[in-house]
């Protein structure tokens, strides 16, 4: 069974204005995570547009992702959607290209109670036998996982780890003792919001779910090893030399900025999926001279 613990990185997905992914563009963003040795590639995230992609599309992305990492990399790939139905047969499509796990989310149009969340990971867990990684993401879904809810879903089959948003650091601690007391010893709880994951790490989480190690990952995977090795310094020193780019996160969000570094730094030409806009000339001028200020790589 995969244990999803360490650095994830989520990378874009650069397709055309037909939605077709552009595998060699993804290759492109890919070849630098792996060969920074990130404990796995978080494909099909929010920041890879996983809802924007048919089905076939979603098959092309994981394969290319596969047949690239060749097991050295394992990666976890998005298999949210509206339907159970649909959720199981992306799951599926996902172990039989060799993917290692599935994120997935609450996705749904009317409103979700607890019990029909948990009848649809159970489902899709039983009936794709792909281990999951429970994706709590509100801010898209409009669903906020209990730790309640947690606690039920940690005991069904194939569920082996939980992605949360991180809080302030004032309630880090506290969240991760709650969901530490419900879930088993093997289920890994990891963190998303870049800005807070530092501290996160510090406060005991397992796995930082990263936007910026998409792009960026040498610079995250050394706040990992000093979060490691207990040098609590290092890895807020390294965290507070990059909130230039967590303001700029924040501003436009996370998926805006990538791509516009993708494009700056020459690694692909894309765009985001429609109706989603590329920024604009003046945020893409602030966030070139923010990358060129920060001399990261």
């Amino acid at each position: 069974m995969i244990s999803l613990k360490g650095l994830s990185a989520f990378p874009i997905t650069p397709s055309n204005r037909d939605g077709q992914v552009d595998t060699g563009a993804l290759r492109a963003l890919l070849e630098p995570l792996i060969a920074a040795k990130v404990d796995s590639i978080g494909l099909l995230g929010s920041t890879g547009s996983y809802p924007y992609f048919s089905r076939e599309e979603r098959l092309r992305a994981v394969q290319a992702a596969t047949a690239l990492a060749d097991g050295r990399t394992p990666i976890l790939v998005g298999i949210g959607a509206l339907r159970t139905d649909e959720a199981v047969r992306l799951a599926q499509d996902a172990r039989d290209a060799g993917a290692a796990a599935g994120l997935l989310a609450a996705v749904s149009y009317t409103p979700l109670t607890d019990d029909e969340v948990f009848e649809h990971f159970q489902t899709v867990a039983r009936e794709s036998r792909l281990p999951i990684c429970i994706y709590d993401n509100p801010g898209t879904t409009h669903f906020r996982f209990t730790p309640a809810l947690i606690g039920r879903l940690g005991r069904v089959e194939g569920i082996v780890a939980v992605k949360s948003p991180a809080l302030d650091a004032a309630n880090l601690a506290g969240h991760l003792r709650e969901l530490r007391a419900v879930v088993p010893g093997g289920v890994a709880l990891g963190y998303s919001a870049d800005w807070n994951c530092t501290e996160a790490l510090l406060a005991g989480g397992d796995t930082w779910y990263s936007v910026l190690a998409g792009i960026f990952p040498r610079i995250c995977l050394d706040i990992i090893r000093a979060v490691r090795s207990g040098d609590a310094a290092r890895a807020r020193q390294l965290d507070a030399r990059l909130l230039p780019m967590w303001e700029l996160f924040k501003a436009y969000s996370g998926l805006r900025v990538v791509y516009a570094l993708a494009n700056l730094r020459g690694i692909c030409t894309a765009e985001p999926p429609r109706p989603i806009l590329s920024l604009p000339a003046d945020a893409q001028r602030r966030v070139q001279e923010t990358v060129a200020a920060l001399e990261i790589d």
